[in-house]
């Protein structure tokens, strides 16, 4: 009986370390899904935000343009 004893032991004790194992596993699988889905989020936040930056700065040029004619010339000379 005491061979039969010991290998139910090792049997419990492995199976108790592989779930653990299969556990962490899946939580780090879970938790690197969940990084990527919020950095893709932040990704498209910083797109649409460099779209308006983008809007604004047209529109500023284009208002300097109008009123301010050869603004560039005069920006590009001072650096």
């Amino acid at each position: 009986m005491d061979f039969f004893e010991f290998v139910i032991a090792l049997v419990f004790i492995v199976g108790a370390f592989v779930t653990i194992w299969v556990i962490a596993v899946f939580q780090r699988k879970e938790k690197k899904a969940r990084s990527s889905s919020e950095t893709e989020y932040s990704l498209r936040e910083l797109s649409t935000i460099a779209e308006s930056m983008n809007d604004r700065i047209d529109t500023l040029e284009s208002i300097l343009d109008a009123e301010v004619p050869g603004w560039r010339e005069q920006n590009e000379n001072q650096r």
